[in-house]
């Protein structure tokens, strides 16, 4: 008969058994799984050198596109624009760069630009909305009405700066004299809303708005702008929002301009215009606005074709 002592001594020995089996199971186990883990490091560390390299060249044959499309760019759109005026509309957050751009390739097209206005940080923000809205009510031209679904900031704007900003798109006459011009801008400018240079601003067939990446983020702001241009565009022979690629990804006017069936049936917009091809499409876009189309260039959300008469594939 077995003792208590006797069994006692039995299950110390199971447990150190089975105690001196986890240990040495276990430092079996951690070398195996130290093994495993400097393996998975050593892999995604040769998947990392893949990825730079493969981003480096991928960044090198862009910059050759981009002098290519530099190289190229005055013959592509030489005659797009002969006789045509545009008026250049830039966002607080539009690139100076991208500006003397594409203000250098409607030149190179045959284009003129008639004026540049500026757009403030107090024109896009909604606080200073109901500012905005009285300061355009009181300075309404002569024999102009604004259309009655302009009721928010952007679209009342846009209505008014249309109204004195183009030409009418059938008669390519203009739609106020420079007295009322010099009233609107002026009016504008003391409240803080647009910068301009003095006796640089006269009406143009065309618009372009131009804007950056930093309203993508900014609650409403990439909605004025939107806004701002569809009632530019229905006020002249046609309106170019184009931006960087930022703009055309939430709530960026770009991408408010896509969203919208109204807005993008008028307006076209251009995602790229930090690269030479998006310049070049901004000029393109704009002599397409002069036969009535528009369309949605670009490689960001909703693009629908890269340039002009080049669908996405």
């Amino acid at each position: 008969m077995i003792s208590l002592r006797q069994h006692a001594i039995s299950i110390a020995a199971i447990f150190l058994a089975l105690a001196i089996g986890v240990v040495l199971g276990s430092g079996t186990l951690s070398d195996s799984l130290l093994s495993g883990l400097r393996d998975d490091k050593a892999e995604m560390q040769n998947r990392i050198n893949d990825l730079t390299d493969e981003n480096n060249q991928l960044g090198e044959q862009l910059s050759a596109a981009d002098g290519f499309d530099a190289a190229v760019a005055d013959r592509v759109v030489r005659d797009a624009l002969t006789q045509r005026s545009v008026v250049v509309v830039t966002t607080p957050d539009a690139d100076p760069a991208d500006l003397d751009e594409v203000t250098r390739l409607i030149g190179a097209s045959g284009g003129t630009v008639t004026g540049k206005v500026a757009l403030t940080e107090a024109f896009v923000d909604a606080a200073s909305g109901d500012q905005l809205r009285t300061t355009v009510t009181n300075v309404v031209p002569a024999g102009i009405q604004l259309r009655t679904g302009a009721v928010d900031q952007g679209s009342l704007a846009g209505d008014l700066l249309g109204s004195v900003l183009l030409l009418n798109a059938q008669s390519a006459q203009p739609q106020s004299t420079p007295e009322e011009l010099a009233l609107a801008l002026d009016a504008l400018r003391a409240g803080g809303f647009v910068a301009y240079d003095n006796g640089t601003v006269a009406p143009a067939q065309l618009a372009v708005v131009l804007t950056g990446d930093g309203e993508a983020d900014s609650g409403n702001r990439g909605a004025v702008v939107a806004r701002f241009a569809g009632a530019l565009d229905g006020r002249g022979a046609g309106t170019v929002l184009a931006g960087r690629p930022a703009s055309a990804q939430g709530n960026g006017p770009v991408a408010v301009v896509r969203s919208d069936t109204a807005l993008s049936s008028g307006v076209s917009t251009v995602d790229n215009v930090d690269r030479e091809s998006g310049r070049i499409t901004t000029v393109l876009a704009l002599q397409e606005q002069l036969g009535g189309g528009a369309g949605r260039f670009g490689t960001g959300p909703n693009a629908t074709a890269v340039t002009v008469g080049v669908p996405l594939g």
